[in-house]
């Protein structure tokens, strides 16, 4: 029995898989990790990401193409504002039997490869409050008005940031054929934002593996994860949920830019320059309307109890 962590990236992202990169082995310095090629343009990161931390790329990457290019034309041309997202489907066909898939967007706080250890009861697992948003950014009210599900399968909705399951738990014609049957349907999927794969890769799930297990309904509950809820405080180098009482497993800035002024922006800082004893003075800070806006919006969700 093998685990292992997959990671997607490319070189313009260096500075995002430096700082998850850095998190992961701050708490464990073994579970195997893999990358898959975002694109053509991965092998500088490639290079720096095995040198620094042993980060293998994954093997088949002809497999890699012609799995995301099937999937890809399942919806035809132009459908995807980043078809290149479906690359990351190469999961279930590599080299780990249990692995979890982490976007570089993220950093961790904890040996986050343990919670693969639900396993024992389920086939799959997230850890996020995605699906206290209701049906955003996933699917539209027409997938509950045709009955396609009910609304207790939609609190089965989860980010596709942090997700992990078990090798050939769907085959390569399983995920061509729910493309197929999403196609069908484009209607029943919200790609208002610009999602491309969280929509389809949740009707998958919802459909086809039903032991499935959002960690975030263990006893006790669990705390949020998303960079936008306002209330985590900082203590030593990880963040704390108040609201809760409890450590943060993990961070996602999902649909922020790390950049000087956004949200915990020191945290994401401390780990990217982990190594590095001078780290870059940040520049003046000039906070933009979107970062605004998106604090905001936290800041909202969180007083409605749903971050």
């Amino acid at each position: 029995m093998t685990r292992g962590i997959y990671i997607t990236a490319n070189d313009k992202v260096t500075e995002h898989a430096i700082a998850l990169l850095n998190s992961i082995r701050c708490y464990d310095a073994d579970t195997p990790i893999t990358l898959i090629p975002y694109d053509e343009n991965y092998h500088a990161i490639a290079d720096l990401l095995n040198k620094n931390y042993g980060v293998k790329v994954y093997e088949d990457l002809a497999f890699i193409e012609r799995l995301s290019q099937k999937l890809y034309e399942i919806f035809g041309d132009g459908f995807f504002a980043r078809p290149n997202q479906f690359r990351k489907q190469a999961c279930w066909f590599g080299e780990f039997d249990e692995f979890l898939y982490i976007d570089t967007d993220i950093v961790v706080f904890e040996k986050i490869i343990d919670n693969l250890d639900y396993f024992k009861e389920y086939d799959f697992l997230c850890c996020d409050y995605q699906h206290s948003g209701g049906l955003t950014n996933v699917f539209t009210p027409k997938i509950l008005e045709d009955e396609v599900f009910k609304e207790e399968d939609i609190q089965g909705i989860f980010n596709g940031g942090w997700w992990a399951s078990k090798k050939n738990l769907l085959s390569e014609q399983d995920l061509y054929d729910m493309f197929a049957e999403c196609a069908a349907h484009p209607e029943y999927f919200d790609f208002s934002k610009k999602t491309s794969d969280q929509p389809i890769i949740n009707y998958t799930i919802l459909k086809r593996i039903p032991r499935r297990f959002n960690i975030v309904h263990r006893p006790g509950q669990a705390p949020g994860s998303w960079a936008g809820s306002p209330q985590f405080k900082r203590r030593g180098n990880i963040l704390f949920d108040p609201n809760r009482n409890q450590a943060l497993q993990y961070l996602h800035w999902a649909g922020i830019r790390i950049e000087p002024g956004c949200p915990y922006w020191d945290i994401w800082k401390h780990y990217r320059y982990l190594q590095d004893e001078n780290p870059p003075q940040d520049p003046p800070l000039q906070k933009s309307e979107g970062q605004l806006r998106r604090f905001l919006q936290g800041l909202k969700l969180t007083l409605q109890g749903k971050s």
